[in-house]
């Protein structure tokens, strides 16, 4: 397998993140990696800490690099590709982009170069290795290289390949899904702390017992369904506790809520 020299573009936490997991997982040395942000301190601070080399210009690194990997905020994406645009001589590029709602589209259109791109969507959880990817790669992208791109990811969590049509979904599920499940466990822990239990302990029972069940899920590769009900005794307590649940729509609340984000994540894609 042919090796990419990689810039990340972008240091921030989600940047930062990215090569901490390249570098610890061994898919990449600190030779064969560089950062480029316009934050000195954060340059800095990546130095010092990585070891790895680190710019302020872009043209440093748009010219020695195979693999650029944008992690901005999607308002900069559109100024960042023009500006590098031109510095591009390398028909070769590869160019993975983690910005929200920026289509593979939008970015040929504000690069006009022939580069490979590839789409990625992460969540925040990929900051702890226990993120939830989606890679998306443009027409034409050879399978060597996602494969390359999703050995990258692999480090930081579990990853999917999927077509761009599905990345929308995508954002509403895995991408604001962390939110969803914070507000989850705040509940849970909220009843317990109704109940008398101190909330130190209701919070890390919560947090523990939510990230138990979907361990059992990932590692037996059993439906959900079929686990709840393993746990569920006729007459028993978790019964009574599910009831509630269905009785308060649970279901059809967390349906709608990926729904409406998905809806937004569309809208967003319009807006840019």
């Amino acid at each position: 397998m042919n090796r990419y020299r990689l810039s990340i573009i972008g240091l921030g936490n989600m940047g930062e993140a990215i090569l901490r997991g390249v570098l610890s997982s061994g898919v990449y040395k600190s030779s064969e990696v560089s950062g480029v942000d316009i934050d000195k301190a954060r340059l800095a601070h990546i130095a010092s800490t990585h070891h790895i080399p680190v710019h302020d210009n872009l043209k440093d690194v748009v010219e020695t690099s195979d693999m650029l990997l944008i992690a901005i905020k999607p308002g900069g994406v559109k100024a960042l590709l023009r500006h590098i645009s031109p510095l591009i001589g390398n028909e070769n590029l590869v160019l993975i982009s983690i910005a929200a709602g920026i289509t593979i589209k939008q970015i040929k259109e504000w690069l006009d170069r022939k580069v490979q791109i590839i789409r990625v969507m992460p969540n925040t959880p990929l900051m702890i290795g226990e993120g939830a990817i989606v890679i998306s790669p443009d027409d034409g992208v050879s399978e060597e290289l996602v494969n390359r791109v999703k050995s990258l990811f692999e480090s930081l969590g579990k990853v999917v390949v999927f077509p761009e049509r599905y990345m929308n979904i995508v954002t509403a599920l895995s991408g604001s899904g962390p939110a969803y499940i914070f507000t989850i466990i705040e509940a849970l822990a909220d009843g317990a702390v109704m109940l008398g239990l101190p909330r130190k302990e209701a919070i890390l029972l919560a947090a523990q017992t939510t990230l138990g069940a979907a361990r059992m899920i990932l590692q037996t590769g059993e439906h959900p369904a079929l686990l709840r009900e393993k746990v569920t005794s006729p007459g028993g307590t978790t019964a009574r506790g599910l009831f509630m649940l269905e009785a308060g729509g649970i279901r059809g609340i967390l349906m709608d809520t990926v729904e409406e984000a998905k809806k937004r994540a569309d809208e967003l894609e319009k807006e840019v």
